[in-house]
C-alpha cells in the first residue's frame, strides 16, 4: 500500500492531530517503509541516511502502540548522544502530545537525581545514551520489565564512539518479548553482527540509493595551506553568504579559537563542543534551530542531533579523518528535500583521507579553484550588508504545537498525598472542560506541574485559584518554560 499522506495510515485521531498540527504531510521513504512494518511490531534493521526522517519513523508507531495507563516506561531509545537524545525526547514530546505520551531524556551531564524524579513519574518513552541508561538500570531507577520497544539509533556512531559493548550489556537485560529496530546510515560488519533479539528475525530495510548522498548536496573541496585556510575560509562564506552554516573542526581547542577569530570579524558565531556545559550545548542548539544566528564553529558533537529544516552550506575546516564522518557531517545540509551544499579545506598532505572518503561514498568530490579576489571584493557588499543584518527568527514545528498549551504549577505533591487522578477529576469537572483539555501532569515531592490544552489555561488559571483539590485549596501560578 502507498501511503500518499500521513492520514492513510491507521493512526488514533490523538497522533493523526499531532501530525496535522506539526505540518507533517507525505511520508518521507523511510516513514513510507517502515512505519507499517513496525505497526505490524516486526523486528527492524533499517539502512538510511541522516535527514532521511527516520526519528518520526520509529516514534510515530511507538507512541501508537503504548499504552497510556502503563506508568513505566514500555520503550527504550539508544542513541550515541546526548544532543540526539534531547532531540528524539523532544520529538516523541510533540507527535504524543494529544495522547500525552511522556519522555524523558536521560544522559551524562545531566543530574542523576533529577532523572531519577522524572522516571519515578508516568514515563512512557525513555531516551538516553548508553552509558547513563546502564547506570540506571544498575542502580534500579530505570525499570525495564514493561519494555516492549528498544530502538537503536545511529548505530554506526555507536561503533564509533565505543559504545557497542554497553549496547550489548543493555539488550541482555530487557525482556525477550519485544520489538527491536535499529537504524545506521552505514552498515559496518559488527553492526549486522549485532545480536538484537535471537528468538526474532529482524526485516531488513535498506533506504540508502546509489547517489544518496549527492543527490540533495553539492559536494566540493579546495586545495589550500594550513596558513591560508582561515583567509580561504571568509572567502567562501563572503560568495556563499549563506543563511546558515556548520563550520567543523577537529578539536575543541580548534573551535575556540576559530570562535573567537570570526567573533573578531563580526561573524556574531556561536560554538558547540564536549567540553562545554550541557546546558549550553542545549541553548547553542535551539537557538541555532530558531536562526537566532547563522555562522556555528563545531567540532562532531554537531554531526549527530541537529535537526535542522534548512542548513544551506556545511564547511569541513578540518577535514575528517574517518569516511563515515564526512557522510555525518555533510548530512546537516541537504536535508528533507531542501539543495545543500558541502565544502571542504584540505591540506596537499591530506590527499589520501579525500580518495577513502571518495571510495566511500562512491563518487568524485570536485576540486575548486580558489576566488579571484575582485571576485570576493564585489561580493563583500552584499554579504557585509546581510552580517549587519539581525536574521530571521524561524518557527519551529512544534512552536504551533505549543501556542493553545499553558503549563500550571501547583504548589503541593507527593507529600501532600497527591496524585495525577485527584488533579484529572477535578479539573475534568470545571465548567467547559474534558478530559482531552489536560495534558501531561508531573507529580514531584513538594509541586506539580500540569499542561492545560485548547487554549484554555487561563480559564483554569483563574477557576483553581478557588477550587480546592483534596480538600485543599493549592497556590498555582503560570509555569516556566522549564522545570
Amino acid at each position: 500500500m502507498i501511503h500518499k499522506t500521513f492520514g492513510s495510515f491507521s493512526l488514533s485521531d490523538d497522533i493523526q492531530k499531532s501530525l496535522r498540527v506539526l505540518d507533517y504531510k507525505i511520508p518521507t521513504e523511510v516513514q513510507e517503509r517502515v512505519m507499517p512494518l513496525a505497526l505490524e511490531k516486526n523486528d527492524l534493521i533499517v539502512k538510511a541516511k541522516t535527514g532521511s526522517g527516520k526519528t518520526a519513523a520509529y516514534a510515530i508507531p511507538i507512541c501508537e502502540m503504548v499504552n497510556w495507563l502503563e506508568n513505566k516506561p514500555q520503550a527504550l531509545i539508544l542513541t550515541p548522544t546526548r544532543e540526539l537524545a534531547v532531540q528524539v525526547k523532544e520529538d516523541f514530546t510533540n507527535i504524543g502530545r494529544f495522547k500525552r505520551i511522556k519522555a524523558a531524556a536521560i544522559y551524562g551531564g545531566h543530574p542523576f537525581a533529577a532523572q531519577k524524579m522524572e522516571l519515578k513519574q508516568k514515563t512512557h518513552v525513555a531516551v538516553g545514551t548508553p552509558g547513563r541508561v546502564i547506570d540506571h538500570i544498575r542502580k534500579g531507577t530505570l525499570p525495564l520489565n514493561m519494555i516492549r520497544f528498544l530502538v537503536i539509533d545511529e548505530a554506526d556512531r555507536m561503533l564509533d564512539m565505543g559504545f557497542i559493548d554497553q549496547v550489548k550489556e543493555i539488550i541482555k537485560e530487557l525482556p525477550e518479548d519485544r520489538v527491536t529496530m535499529l537504524f545506521s546510515a552505514t552498515m559496518p560488519q559488527e553492526i549486522k553482527d549485532l545480536s538484537l533479539n535471537e528468538r526474532r528475525t529482524p526485516v531488513q530495510v535498506d533506504i540508502l540509493e546509489e547517489s544518496g548522498l549527492a543527490a540533495d548536496i553539492d559536494h566540493s573541496l579546495f586545495i589550500t595551506s594550513e596558513e591560508d585556510k582561515f583567509g580561504l575560509l571568509t572567502d567562501i562564506t563572503v560568495m556563499e553568504n549563506p543563511d546558515s552554516c556548520i563550520i567543523f573542526c577537529s578539536t575543541k581547542d580548534r573551535v575556540d579559537l576559530l570562535w573567537e577569530q570570526l567573533k573578531k570579524m563580526n561573524y556574531r558565531p556561536e560554538k558547540l563542543h564536549g567540553g562545554m556545559e550541557q546546558a549550553d550545548r542545549n541553548s547553542v542548539i535551539r537557538r541555532f534551530k530558531r536562526g537566532q544566528y547563522r555562522y556555528l564553529v563545531a567540532t562532531d558533537v554537531a554531526a549527530r542531533g541537529i535537526d535542522v529544516d534548512h542548513i544551506s552550506l556545511v564547511i569541513n575546516y578540518d577535514i575528517p579523518l574517518e569516511a563515515e564522518t564526512y557522510v555525518h557531517r555533510t548530512g546537516r545540509t541537504g536535508r528533507a528535500g531542501h539543495k545543500g551544499k558541502a565544502v571542504s579545506l584540505v591540506t596537499p598532505t591530506q590527499d589520501r583521507f579525500i580518495r577513502q572518503i571518495e571510495e566511500f561514498v562512491g563518487f568524485q568530490i570536485k576540486e575548486r579553484a580558489v576566488y579571484e579576489k575582485a571576485e570576493v571584493l564585489k561580493a563583500r557588499l552584499i554579504f557585509d550588508k546581510k552580517i549587519n543584518e539581525a536574521p530571521e527568527i524561524k518557527q519551529l514545528k512544534s512552536d504551533q504545537l505549543n501556542k493553545g498549551i499553558m503549563k500550571l504549577r501547583f504548589n503541593a505533591g507527593k507529600k501532600k498525598k497527591l496524585r495525577a487522578a485527584s488533579f484529572v477529576g477535578v479539573l475534568s469537572n470545571l465548567e467547559g472542560m474534558t478530559p482531552e483539555d489536560i495534558g501531561i501532569i508531573t507529580i514531584q515531592d513538594t509541586l506539580t506541574y500540569v499542561e492545560i490544552l485548547n487554549g484554555k489555561g487561563p480559564m483554569v488559571l483563574e477557576a483553581m485559584n478557588h477550587t480546592t483539590i483534596n480538600g485543599k485549596q493549592l497556590k498555582v501560578i503560570k509555569a516556566l518554560d522549564k522545570y
